[in-house]
C-alpha cells in the first residue's frame, strides 16, 4: 500500500516567508495532500536561490501590473503577494493555456518556461500579504437582500393582495406562500396577454427579470395563512367534487409541483373567476379549459369554498443565506476567514474588493471556469456577492510557510 507524504503548514506572524524557510514564531499543522512529490508540488521545495531568480522574472514580467512588492495598484488586478505557491503555478499554467479568457496574462506567461513559472510563483508567495483594505470594504454600503428588495418592490401590490400578499378583497387572489416558478409564470402571462386582464398588464408591464425574482421570493417565504374574504358555497359538496382535481393541485389543494398552483386558502371569489376565465379562453390554459368547461357555476363555488377552507403550506423556498453564513462555505477550501492552508487553494483574505467582485461575479455568469466554484456561486445574488467580496478584503492575510515530511512509518 503506498503512503503518501505530509505538508507541515505553519502560520507565519510577522515577517514574509524566505523562499520556503521557517520563520522563528509560527503555529504548526499538519495535512494529507496525497502525492506531494509531484511536479504540481515541486515548488514547496524552492530554495531562496529561487526565490532570488523569480524575483528577476517578476522585474520583467510581472511587476508593471502585480507591483513588484505583489500588492496591485490598478483596478481590478489581484494582490498576489503572500498568495499560496502551488495556487499561483497552477494558474498561470491555466492562463498559458489559454483557459482564462484574459489576452494580457495569456501573452504574459505564454513564453515563459516551467522554470521561470515556479521560480516567479515562489517569490511572490514568499513575500509579507497585503494589508487588508481600508475605507472602501468597510465603507461601502451593504446591498439590501433579494428578500428585502422584494418586499418593497411589492408594497404596490398591498392594495390589492393585502398585506404580505394575504387578500381581504373578494376576487383578488393570495399571493402568499406562492411557489415562485408559478408566480413569475403567471406575471409574464399577464404582461404577454396569454391572461387577459387589462389592469394588470399595465401593472405589471415595467417589471424587470430581477423584480419579477425578488417579489416573488419576497412571497414565498412569507407565514402563510388563509385569505380573509368570504366563501359562499357548500364546502362539502366541493369535498367530494375536488377528487378530480387532487392529481394536479394535490390532496386539499396543497401542490406538489412547483408550476402548478396551491388552491388551499385560496380566495373564493378569485377561483370562481379563474374558472370562467378559463372557460371562456381569457385564460389560455390547454390543460384547465377541459376540466373547467364540465364545472357549472354552482359547482365552483363549492369547490372554492372547500379550497377557501383548507390550511395552505409553505412554499417548498430555502430562504438564501446570509453574507456570513456563505463565508462559513467559502472558508472550508479557502480557510478561516480566507486564509487558505491547502496550497492548491487561493487565498482570499485581505485581496483587492474590486478583483473579488470581478471573479465572482464571472464564476456566477460562467465567465471563468471551474466546477467547484460554478455549483458554489449558483445561489449568489448581486448583494451576496458584494457582501462576500467586502468580507474577505476586510480580513488580515497571514503568510503559510510548508515543509514536506516524508510518509509515516509503517507500524509493525
Amino acid at each position: 500500500m503506498k503512503r503518501s507524504a505530509r505538508i507541515v503548514f505553519l502560520t507565519m506572524f510577522g515577517a514574509g516567508l524566505a523562499g520556503g524557510l521557517l520563520a522563528s514564531a509560527g503555529v504548526a499543522q499538519t495535512i494529507n495532500l496525497g502525492a506531494a512529490n509531484s511536479a504540481d508540488f515541486k515548488i514547496l521545495y524552492a530554495t531562496a536561490q529561487d526565490v532570488a531568480e523569480g524575483k528577476r522574472v517578476a522585474e520583467t514580467m510581472c511587476a508593471g501590473c502585480h507591483g513588484l512588492n505583489g500588492i496591485a495598484k490598478q483596478k481590478g488586478v489581484p494582490h498576489i503577494a503572500g498568495q499560496r505557491a502551488v495556487y499561483l503555478h497552477l494558474e498561470m499554467k491555466v492562463y498559458q493555456a489559454g483557459g482564462r479568457g484574459h489576452k494580457v496574462m495569456t501573452n504574459t506567461v505564454k513564453y515563459m518556461n516551467d522554470d521561470a513559472i515556479m521560480k516567479v510563483a515562489a517569490y511572490y508567495a514568499s513575500l509579507e500579504p497585503a494589508d487588508p483594505s481600508g475605507g472602501s470594504a468597510k465603507s461601502a454600503p451593504a446591498k439590501p437582500s433579494a428578500v428585502s428588495v422584494g418586499k418593497a418592490a411589492a408594497a404596490g401590490c398591498g392594495g390589492c393582495h393585502g398585506e404580505a400578499g394575504i387578500s381581504k378583497t373578494p376576487g383578488m387572489p393570495n399571493l402568499i406562500g406562492m411557489d415562485p416558478k408559478y408566480f413569475i409564470a403567471a406575471i409574464k402571462a399577464y404582461k404577454g396577454g396569454q391572461r387577459k386582464h387589462d389592469m394588470m398588464k399595465t401593472l405589471v408591464s415595467g417589471l424587470s427579470e430581477a423584480d419579477l425574482n425578488n417579489i416573488a421570493l419576497y412571497y414565498a417565504l412569507q407565514k402563510p395563512g388563509k385569505a380573509q374574504t368570504p366563501a359562499p358555497g357548500n364546502a362539502a359538496a366541493g369535498k367530494a367534487a375536488a377528487a378530480g382535481c387532487v392529481g394536479c393541485h394535490g390532496e386539499g389543494g396543497v401542490s406538489g409541483s412547483p408550476t402548478t398552483p396551491g388552491l388551499a386558502g385560496q380566495d373564493a371569489q378569485y377561483f370562481v373567476d379563474a374558472m370562467r376565465a378559463y372557460k371562456d379562453g381569457s385564460r389560455n390554459d390547454a390543460t384547465m379549459k377541459g376540466p373547467a368547461t364540465s364545472i357549472d357555476e354552482t359547482s365552483a363555488r363549492n369547490l372554492a369554498a372547500y379550497y377557501a377552507g383548507q390550511a395552505p403550506q409553505a412554499a417548498k423556498v430555502g430562504k438564501p443565506l446570509t453574507v456570513a453564513e456563505w463565508a462559513e462555505r467559502c472558508d472550508r477550501c479557502h480557510g478561516i476567514n480566507g486564509n487558505s492552508t491547502d496550497p492548491r487553494s487561493p487565498t482570499l483574505a485581505a485581496q483587492r474588493l474590486d478583483y473579488l467582485e470581478r471573479v465572482l461575479h464571472a464564476y456566477k455568469k460562467g465567465e471563468r471556469k471551474s466546477k467547484e466554484m460554478a455549483v458554489m456561486s449558483e445561489g449568489l445574488d448581486d448583494a451576496l456577492v458584494d457582501g462576500l467580496a467586502a468580507h474577505y478584503a476586510r480580513q488580515k492575510a497571514r503568510g503559510l510557510a510548508y515543509l514536506i515530511l516524508p510518509p509515516p512509518p509503517v507500524s509493525k
